[in-house]
């Protein structure tokens, strides 16, 4: 093993000590006024700032797509792509937030349709370009078409995909009018979401005042039960449908242009943007305010974890294909496995454990 990772692997194995200890301590009794405060700071610190950047990085998208249409140029597609990996640094920050609105209208596959097995999405976005539909040009003609057509997936395709250097050839070519309609509609979800969760009377409301009469949660344990199931599920899918959707640890194992984003080189950004997410979520929220002085270690350990999983992600190569053929590559890859696991069990069972969910709560039910 590379030195760094067993140096990393050392910290981690003493973190996970202390967690555990902290863990079998006495849960707290959570007071309603606590969890509402945590539930308002994840609101206003969390989700509403993580849409509205969402929306403006499309926008300026949206802004740099149309200028290279109008003036094609090596530059401008240079631009644009620039534009284009913000935006997925926008969204996978906030992606992790698989809850209300963005659930709502399929809004969440209309951004982003992955994992693709079958190709779907690749394959009408390909026919689309191979026989143009002038109803793909337009946002409201656009956002009626297959969810897997009108989304990052779509667009990435459309700026780094076979072809994709025909951009600075045409002025005002179908395929740049096409991606230029793409940004667009993913502007009009991410007003969409951010104007949802900005109504004082809307879903923000229900998240902060649990209650018998509220839609959503009917008290204070079903809330933060949401909250942590956020969490966990984040980490859950980082794991399954970040790493192992192209990489599973064995040798003859990889998939490497099943990797999200392996076109545009945003596999990692996607992974960083991800755990980071899940970083502010709990930072932002202050849910160490739930535990109890001698347990509050655990979210110092989850975010040493946290902190250690981007660091790594970060390092790796940004060439998918590169990445899983080279063994140094591999030692990294395999320590995002190993600790994309103990970041989930430590939310999950530690954390949960903490403030009196036991160990197995299923958070996408509530029972």
């Amino acid at each position: 093993m590379k030195p760094f990772l067993l140096g990393v692997f050392t910290a981690l194995s003493l973190a996970a000590t202390a967690a555990a200890q902290d863990a079998n301590l006495a849960p707290p009794t959570l007071r309603s006024e606590a969890i509402q405060a945590v539930m308002e700071k994840a609101v206003d610190g969390f989700i509403r700032p993580g849409y509205h950047r969402f929306r403006d990085a499309s926008a300026a998208l949206e802004t740099d797509l149309r200028a290279l249409c109008a003036a094609p140029s090596t530059e401008a597609l240079d631009v644009a792509r620039g534009a284009f990996d913000e935006t997925v640094a926008a969204w996978s920050a906030i992606e992790i937030v698989r809850v209300g609105p963005v659930i709502e209208a399929n809004r969440f596959e209309r951004i982003l349709f992955y994992p693709d097995r079958k190709s779907t999405g690749l394959k009408q976005v390909q026919a689309i370009l191979a026989k143009p539909d002038e109803s793909a040009t337009s946002v409201e003609t656009l956002k009626d078409k297959s969810v897997a057509m009108q989304g990052l997936g779509a667009l990435e395709f459309v700026l780094f995909g076979t072809g994709s250097d025909g951009l600075v050839e045409e002025k005002e070519g179908f395929r740049c009018r096409y991606g230029a309609a793409i940004a667009g509609n993913l502007v009009r979800l991410g007003g969409e979401l951010a104007e949802a969760w900005d109504k004082p009377d809307g879903i923000q409301d229900a998240w902060k005042h649990p209650g018998p009469d509220n839609p959503e949660f009917r008290d204070g344990r079903e809330a933060i039960s949401a909250l942590l199931g956020i969490l966990v599920h984040g980490a859950e899918a980082i794991r399954d449908q970040r790493i192992e959707t192209f990489y599973k640890g064995e040798e003859n194992n990889t998939f490497p242009k099943q990797a999200i984003y392996w076109r545009s080189g945003n596999t990692f950004t996607s992974i960083h943007g991800n755990i980071e997410g899940l970083r502010s979520l709990i930072r932002q929220s202050a849910m160490v305010d739930l535990l109890n002085e001698e347990s509050r270690s655990i979210v110092s350990s989850i975010d040493f974890v946290a902190k250690a999983l981007v660091r790594v992600a970060d390092d790796v190569n940004p060439d998918v294909e590169a990445a899983v053929s080279d063994p140094a590559e591999r030692a990294k890859l395999d320590f995002l496995l190993l600790n994309s696991k103990d970041l989930i069990l430590r939310l999950n069972n530690d954390y949960g454990g903490a403030i009196g969910l036991a160990a197995g709560f299923s958070f996408s039910d509530g029972d």
